[in-house]
Parts: structure tokens; sequence; C-alpha cells
């Protein structure tokens, strides 16, 4: 093995991604050798060598809501991305394994525990994912971002979601709302894919709060479902600054005052980091509806409230916007609840955890 060498495994979606790149970016600050296993197909195949980390690939996809065809060949694949796996470890020799998450852990952990690497994982939501399921079994170190995200049978420590370190950083949220004026500030987040609903929704609601009342809007729309939202505020009459990505979350965190968005983990890690309250419209494919679960202690706690998607109207979320831009000490309230929820030692403790296994004997 390689001394202070990490294999970190994550891919897919951005809530697997980008905590696992903040625990890469922290392990190298550590002087470890990092490298990422990952898919072509999946958000790590852009961000993970922009960010400079060297990446290997294993070629695995989710088996969920597949065709049966995709079901029959699935054991090919899964031994095919477990040889991958396996190659990858052999030949890079890393002192410990770290799973982030999305099916590319999978065959990394069982391959990590074949060859008898210290194997840590960690589960963003608040419901575990099958493939962390499974391998909680293989585990040396099973960390937990929700409690009770395993069953109890599971010895999973607690440790929240890290985040990036801009977003920690963002004042608190009696220094921001305390000294501003004008309109109250709405974000709206539909995530890098855009989210058809919101898009839809939150134009035709804004129309029908009066124009004196309304907030000023930043809405995140999406690249691909640019046009819909665009046409969409046109039809209802209502102007707003509209963008189809945002490279600086840490800055419009920091000029919100209220946010409406799906509730993955990393969006909810980073709401609680930031102290911002949420209008969560849950994402309803979610696998075990692991949305729902995530904005649990937000809602708990008074921070933030649930709309389903399935119950979601123009006419509700008017209501909605209007009870939660009453004013902003109300909001300031709320936001401190938030804060409250959040969890700044993630980053270190995950570190600190992959840094303990990687100085063991396997």
């Amino acid at each position: 093995m390689t001394a202070r060498r990490i294999l970190v495994m994550a891919g897919g979606t951005g809530g697997h991604v980008y905590p696992a790149l903040a625990v890469a970016r922290a392990l190298q600050a550590s002087s470890c050798d990092v490298v990422w296993l990952g898919t072509h197909r999946g958000l790590e195949s852009r961000v993970v060598p922009a960010a400079g980390i060297d990446i290997e690939w294993v070629g695995v996809k989710g088996l969920r809501r597949k065709g049966v065809f995709a079901l029959l060949i699935a054991p090919l694949q899964i031994g095919w991305a477990l040889l991958q796996s396996l190659g990858v470890i052999l030949r890079r020799r890393p002192a410990a394994v770290l799973g982030m998450g999305g099916f590319v852990s999978g065959p990394g952990g069982v391959a990590a525990w074949l060859t008898r690497r210290p194997l840590v994982i960690h589960e963003q939501n608040a419901a575990a994912g099958l493939t962390n399921r499974l391998l909680a079994r293989l585990a040396r170190v099973v960390l937990q971002a929700f409690p009770g995200s395993f069953n109890a049978s599971v010895n999973a420590e607690t440790v929240g979601n890290p985040v990036r370190e801009d977003i920690a950083a963002i004042p608190r949220p009696t220094e921001r709302y305390m000294n501003r004026q004008g309109p109250l500030r709405l974000l709206v987040l539909g995530g890098s894919q855009g989210a058809l609903a919101l898009n839809r929704t939150v134009p035709a609601a804004l129309a029908l709060i009066p124009a004196e009342a309304r907030p000023d809007v930043r809405h995140q729309c999406g690249e691909r479902t640019l046009d819909i939202a665009r046409q969409a505020y046109a039809d209802a009459g209502v102007e707003v600054e509209l963008l189809p990505f945002i490279d600086d979350m840490a800055a419009v965190y920091g000029w919100a005052d209220l946010v409406v968005c799906r509730a993955g983990a990393l969006t909810v890690a980073e709401l609680c980091a930031a102290g911002l309250p949420a209008l969560f419209v849950p994402y309803p494919g979610a696998v075990d509806d692991h949305q729902t679960a995530n904005a649990g202690p937000m809602t708990t706690a008074g921070a933030a409230a649930v709309i389903q998607e399935s119950d979601l109207t123009p006419e509700l979320l008017a209501n909605m916007l209007r009870e939660w831009l009453r004013s902003r000490e109300t909001l300031l309230g709320r936001a401190e609840h938030a804060r409250a929820l959040a969890t700044p030692n993630a980053l270190n403790r995950i570190t600190e955890l992959c840094l303990e296994q990687a100085g063991r004997p396997a």
C-alpha cells in the first residue's frame, strides 16, 4: 500500500460528488495523495478532473426502475465493474477507501473489502440508499449525516454533511438580515437539470401577489429548461433575474432571505450552514422519498415547510410565500433555527476518520 493515499468513491449527482470533493480537498490539504473512482456518465467526469484530482473509471449505473433487459445483464455489468475496481485498488494501492455514495461505491466498496483495505462510508441522505445499506456490513467506519439513516443494528456515527468552505463562512443571519432594506429576496433553485414544477409554478404564483408586495427574485432554472422558465415569466407578466446556473452559491445564499427548492441532502446542508429558511418541494422520484425525510429536521425546527409536488399549485405557493415573506424579523428567527442545525465540524470529522483508517494496518 501507498502511505497516505486514499481512494475516494462518489458519482452521479452533485449531492454525492460535491461533498466528496470537499473531503478530497481536505485530505489533500493534510498531505494525502487522493485518487477518485468514478464513471464517465456522472458529474464527477467534469468536476473532478477540473479540480486537479486524478480519477480512475469504472463502468456501472443504477439498477432501479430499469427495463427487464437491463436487469438481466446487470450481473455482468456489476461483475465487470468489480473487476475494474479491484484493478484500480491493486494498481493504486490506497491505504484506505472512502465511499460517499452513488452507484460506483458498490463495486468499489466490495473491492476494498476483498483486498482488506479499510473502508469508510458516508450516507448523505436521511434514508440510507441500497448501496450504503449493503456496504455498512463490510465497512470499518459507517458515517451518517442524519440520525437514524441506518437501522439500529448499524453502529453509525452522525457527523452531518460537509459543505464548501465559502458557504460555511457566510456571515450569520443576524449580520445579514438586520441591515437590509427594500423588498424581501427570494431565491428559487431548480438544480442543474431544472425543476419543471418550479419553473412553471413559481411564475404563476408570483403573479398572484400584488406587484408592490412581490419579493426580488433570482431564479436558477437550469440550462435545459431556460426557455420554458423565460416563457412562463413572460406569460405571468413578472420580472425576475433568471439564471441557467449559478457559479457562486455562497454569494446568492448570502443575498437571499428565503429559498424555494428541492430537498437534496447537499442543499439542506448548505441552507443550514448559511442559515436560510426554505420552502421545500421534494423531488417525487427520489428513491424511498428520501428528500421529504431530508427536510424533516428543518421543518421540525420551524426553519422550513414542505409542499409535496402533487399538492403544488400557484394558489398554494402564493399563500405560502405571503405567509413566509411577511417580515424580515420573522424570517430572521427562522434563519437562526436553520443555522442551529448546521454541522460545521462534519468535514473535519470525516477527514480525521479517513486519516485514522489510513494509518492502520489492513
